[in-house]
């Protein structure tokens, strides 16, 4: 008896939602994914190379609440497949995980290179083509540079840096795609700061970078430059009381008690206070300052700096594709997964982790939709 042919799916895109998608295909598709560079390359540099599969939030809806674009609709995807889910699959594959004091997620080997590896090689049964992908034509066949392919479904998991042309002839809206998790470039000159940390802020020679700097940068990725922020450098210091307990110190070694000496010096500076000015000599009028100035620090923003992961906001406009299944609205039979649509998340793995949940499901739909 002749063997019934499977149906053919086309995953656009070989990074880690494209090869989420092609794991959970492979055994009732034929199963190609188009990828012209190596695939899950994209993985390498995640967590500083260390691989930060996910972030340790069970709670679906406060796991969504840190996506600053696809919060409401990422309640349903995470829904079906949840941060357990994502350790889970990886356990099977062989990567052991831990969670830091910090809630993410990391494999115990700490390589993002020993996660590939296992991860490719679960897909034994997936056909990878070196080929760019230059448009894809109605019927459903896909147009390289190297010929045509046709196929029965599609799958676009091209990431947040390209192939948007491609999705604009399907008649789908792109947000215009901008940086997120970046450092920023500021209007002040920084550069005597340069490597001092304080409460998540790094300086560096053209802004600002860090932790809270990546998050704001998130926040504000649809924002026009130049725009204001500020920051309370001190907390609730009781400055007056510091000034009377030591009169006969310097206010640059007073400050420095409580911000980096460098910092310290900065303000005093911009100011026009002299750094050595003795603690009994500042008056009423010259404290008021200096607590202003530590308690509004104040940064004008210019531009962004790529200097953290390599995340965009933008994309595939949410509106035009369904949540329960990540199938286009416009084209039925195209699915979506991963950074390509307009969805972004914080650094902790929560970028990663829309990658795996959105190809589950859109994985789950192909499947549904074959019976």
């Amino acid at each position: 008896m002749e063997q019934e042919s499977k149906s053919k799916v086309a995953i656009i895109g070989g990074g880690p939602a494209g090869c989420m998608c092609a794991y959970f295909l492979q055994n009732k598709f034929d199963v190609y994914v188009f990828e012209k560079n190596s695939p899950l390359k994209t993985l390498l540099p995640t967590g500083g190379g260390r691989c930060n599969l996910a972030h340790a939030e069970y709670d679906f809806k406060e796991l969504a609440r840190n996506y600053p674009r696809g919060e409401k609709f990422l309640y349903s995807v995470f829904s079906k497949f949840s941060t357990s889910d994502t350790v889970e699959f990886f356990e099977n594959l062989g990567v052991k995980t831990y969670i830091q004091e910090d809630m993410r997620i990391f494999p115990v080997s700490n390589s993002a290179k020993d996660v590939r590896e296992k991860f490719l090689n679960s897909l034994k049964k997936v056909k990878f083509v070196k080929e760019e992908v230059l448009r894809i034509n109605e019927g459903f066949s896909i147009v390289t540079n190297m010929g045509v392919h046709k196929v029965d479904y599609i799958i676009i998991s091209t990431g947040g840096h390209s192939s948007y042309g491609l999705i604009e002839n399907l008649g789908h809206t792109v947000i215009e795609p901008r940086p997120a998790l970046t450092g920023l470039e500021t209007k002040e000159d920084f550069s005597s700061l340069a490597g001092v940390s304080i409460n998540g802020i790094l300086f560096t020679h053209k802004g600002i970078s860090g932790p809270e700097i990546y998050k704001i940068s998130s926040q504000r990725a649809r924002d026009s430059f130049p725009y204001k922020l500020e920051f309370d450098m001190t907390g609730d210091i009781d400055l007056q009381g510091k000034l009377n307990e030591n009169p006969h110190k310097s206010i640059k070694n007073l400050l420095a008690e409580f911000i980096p000496k460098s910092l310290a010096e900065f303000i005093l500076n911009n100011l026009s206070i002299n750094p050595a000015e003795k603690c009994h000599m500042i008056i009423g009028s010259i404290r008021d300052k200096i607590l202003d100035s530590l308690r509004h620090f104040s940064v004008t923003v210019i531009g962004t700096v790529p200097d953290g992961e390599v995340v965009t906001s933008g994309g595939i406009s949410l509106n035009e594709i369904n949540p329960k299944t990540m199938e286009s609205k416009l084209v039925p039979g195209i699915y979506f997964c991963g950074e390509v649509m307009d969805i972004d998340g914080f650094c902790g793995g929560f970028n990663l982790q829309n990658c795996w949940s959105t190809a589950y499901v859109a994985a789950q739909a192909v499947l549904d939709s074959s019976f």
